[in-house]
């Protein structure tokens, strides 16, 4: 799903109005239809009295005609007109003139924010302050009704966008603290970083009808990775097949006191469905891989309690490196070799990562469309610092392109940046994945997808999907808070069934 700027879906407004053809007011009709429906859905049954509180200019008319909508749905509805500086927009004035005479629903309007009510204990409070439209710090009395309404420890549910936030762009100035936001058409770029997760709450969107052919011919280099567009990307196995037809993985992971990273790795490639698995190991993790994860090759390393030994990397269709190797220089020899030599793409994590940010030189010999998968700490160390999520992100599509390689930033909505410029969010997952040993799961199922022959863009959004899946399953039977890295694995099975693998 393509996740458009602010300037784009004014435009997109814009061509849905001249070539549906519908008029604006009409289509703000049916944007607050969407949302009304959504609305009466969450809260239908609560019995809570609603107070909107609404601007005047679009996202103001969006919301008194929720007001007149959420009435005719039996809510008890009361809205508060914002009129701070008597500009109001055509479409705005037009929904307030078709609002209820008499006291069906209740109009206020305020000249400053010192007339604000107080709110019942029980109140729901819609902000229809501003849109998506917003480019600079909210002042004054806007700033104070922000406050006043923040401070009311209300429930708050936000139209389109929580008021003060910017969809495109960093904001610290004031902004609502909403506890639930309704989009429309599609999530805003704001939505996926955690410097807005207090502002946005949890969030939803819905189609309102804008017209399909603008947002087929227009590019984005943002993406929201749907359940949808992963299961485009899976393979069917043909009858006639067998282990080969699946590739042959290599993973060198672990060390001493670390070689369950390597087990999680291992475990997660083969569930991916790879069809031959090596794995190069440390002496001392020969007896528990072998009986660990019988299924796959061992071949032991020289050393005691580290890697330091590369195979012949031709036989192999992908390589996955780095959970739980360590820092040695025998291990930081070992990779570099293995960047200098492998000509297919590889999946780096961890100390892998932690190695190339100690010697950055050798970012330079990273095979084209390999995979790096740092979680934040792990990429500050590999490309520096930043403000905020905002310009790591665009750090982080950018050094995607400058390397010619996938950077996979690991959390909420893990970040898929990808070698063309584009960058996908992903839409599973949750906080129940927090929890060591989930990373080395993703690192052994990416390998696998590429060793299978996925190409790299496909494997890497199809792995974030469905590592995210597998953690969604999990959490239902064992909880968020009671969910291992393991869980996961056992629940990677589930996971393709729900993607409609046929399996």
């Amino acid at each position: 799903m393509k996740i458009f700027t602010t300037e784009q879906i004014r435009a997109w407004d814009a061509y849905t109005i001249k070539y549906e053809p519908i008029t604006s007011l009409a289509l703000m009709n049916r944007a607050a239809l969407a949302f009304a429906d959504w609305f009466a859905g969450v809260y239908r049954d609560t019995g809570r009295p609603v107070f909107i509180f609404a601007g005047t200019g679009n996202n103001g008319g969006d919301g008194v005609a929720v007001a007149r909508l959420l009435h005719q749905r039996f809510f008890s509805v009361n809205v508060f007109v914002c009129d701070f500086n008597n500009k109001h927009s055509a479409d705005f004035d037009a929904q307030l003139n078709e609002l209820p005479r008499g006291a069906a629903v209740a109009v206020h309007r305020l000249n400053s924010a010192a007339g604000a009510p107080r709110l019942p204990d029980n109140a729901l409070v819609i902000d229809a302050l501003f849109g998506s439209g917003l480019s600079r710090a909210l002042t004054g009395e806007w700033a104070t009704i922000i406050d006043v309404l923040n401070r009311s420890n209300r429930e708050i549910i936000a139209i389109d966008l929580p008021s003060g936030l910017f969809a495109d762009a960093y904001s610290d100035g004031p902004c609502i603290h909403a506890a639930r936001t309704f989009s429309f058409e599609m999530p805003k770029y704001a939505f996926f970083f955690p410097e807005n997760a207090a502002r946005v709450g949890e969030w939803a969107f819905a189609s309102i009808g804008l017209h399909p052919a603008f947002a087929a011919a227009t590019e984005t280099p943002c993406h929201y990775l749907t359940r949808q567009e992963a299961q485009a990307l899976v393979r069917r196995r043909p009858v006639f097949s067998h282990k080969g037809t699946y590739g042959h993985a290599l993973l060198c992971n672990g060390s001493h006191g670390k070689m369950g990273a390597a087990v999680l790795a291992a475990r997660a490639c083969l569930r991916s469905g790879v069809g031959l698995l090596s794995l190069q190991t440390p002496d001392c993790g020969y007896a528990i891989l072998q009986s660990t994860v019988p299924e796959a090759m061992c071949r032991v390393d020289r050393h005691e309690q580290v890697w330091t030994e590369l195979p012949d990397t031709d036989r192999f269709t992908a390589i996955g490196a780095g959970c739980g190797i360590g820092l040695e220089k025998e291990t930081a020899a070992v990779l570099e070799r293995l960047l200098l030599n492998a000509q297919i793409p590889l999946v780096l994590d961890a100390d892998a990562l932690n190695l190339l940010a100690k010697h950055s030189e050798w970012l330079r010999f990273l095979p084209k469309n390999t995979l790096l998968t740092p979680h934040p700490k792990e990429f500050e160390r590999l490309f520096g610092a930043t403000e905020n999520s905002m310009a790591r992100n665009a750090l982080q599509r950018r050094k995607a392109q400058q390397l010619g390689v996938y950077i996979i930033l690991k959390g909420a909505y893990t970040a898929i940046a990808c070698p063309d410029g584009a960058c996908w969010f992903n839409s599973t997952g949750n906080p129940g994945m927090a929890t060591g040993g989930t990373g080395d799961v993703l690192t052994g199922m990416l390998t696998g997808l590429l060793a299978q022959g996925y190409p790299p863009r496909d494997a890497a959004l199809l792995g974030v999907h469905l590592h995210g899946l597998a953690g969604d399953i999990a959490a239902r039977s064992r909880s968020q808070a009671g969910m291992t890295a393991g869980d996961l694995i056992d629940h990677i099975g589930a996971a393709w069934l729900e993607l409609d693998l046929g399996a």
